[in-house]
């Protein structure tokens, strides 16, 4: 009879999550039961020279919402970068790292410590393969909501969480030259498979896919396959014919007012770009 799966961690402040986090996540969560150790806001000024763009509350929702994590325990104190912070409960058997920050000082730690070291590549982190369907129970209602999704932050994550309470939900991200069309040139940021990959990283959507028809209702085309009962949208995108669309085809269609989750600000990716 084989063992429990082996304790796997992860360290860092997880600052404005992207494609190559959760792609390190993904593949730290190959080898066993994944826990982030999060560093708090007082590493910012210590670490990178000021504050870090999100606080600590909202970069743990985000974390606690991806598919790959098992636990995230916020740790405080002095970060010492080349070392895994101190936790009173938590015995880790692998230590997963980026090529970027692997260095002896790393190497060293977990040796004095029996942790098996693993640094995943670069390049490795830089491929976005297409997240597999969560799976679900038989009998729930299919949900979809559509959207360009191109700088992913708490916000999304809460209207997913939200969106999910109806039923199965599919998010469907729009394709690069259909978002070109309808934002200008220089949309979208990030192309079309990593976007994507981002979504379907969240544990609350079953599926993410990518448009393959044009304009507002660029969707129709994975809409009519998925046979959805329901189109979700937030106020903001309440318009380009959706709300006839679903008439049209007898699907419901649930318009969501945009909050954050309590305690956290309220985010849009315009505001984001700022950053």
């Amino acid at each position: 009879m084989s063992g429990p799966p082996p304790s796997i961690v992860v360290s860092g402040a997880f600052d404005n999550i992207g494609a190559t986090d959760l792609r390190l996540l993904e593949e730290a969560a190959k080898l066993g039961e994944l826990t982030v150790l999060l560093w708090p806001d007082e590493a910012g000024p210590q670490l990178a020279g000021r504050p870090y763009k999100f606080p600590l509350a909202e970069r743990l929702y985000f974390l606690n919402a991806v598919r790959y994590v098992t636990r995230v325990i916020p740790v405080s104190g002095v970060i010492d970068p080349d070392a895994l912070p101190a936790t009173a409960d938590f015995k880790p058997a692998v230590w997963v790292d980026r090529e970027e920050a692997a260095n002896p000082a790393r190497r060293a730690f977990s040796q004095s410590h029996q942790l098996q070291y693993v640094v995943v590549g670069t390049d490795a982190l830089n491929t976005w393969p297409e997240p597999p369907p969560m799976a679900s129970a038989p009998g729930k209602k299919k949900v979809v909501v559509t959207g360009c999704y191109d700088w992913f932050h708490s916000g999304h994550v809460r209207f997913t969480e939200e969106v999910s309470a109806y039923g199965d939900l599919y998010v469907i991200v729009g394709h690069d030259a259909n978002i070109r069309l309808l934002k200008g040139e220089g949309h979208p940021l990030l192309p079309e498979a990593q976007r994507r990959y981002v979504v379907g990283s969240i544990k609350y959507v079953k599926q993410a896919l990518v448009s393959s028809g044009d304009g507002w209702l660029d969707a129709d085309p994975e809409i009519k396959r998925l046979q959805p009962d329901i189109y979700a949208v937030n106020e903001d995108g309440d318009k380009g014919g959706k709300r006839e669309y679903c008439q049209q085809r007898g699907m419901e269609y649930l318009v969501l007012k945009r909050t954050p989750a309590p305690g956290l600000p309220r985010r849009s990716s315009t505001d984001l770009r700022g950053f």
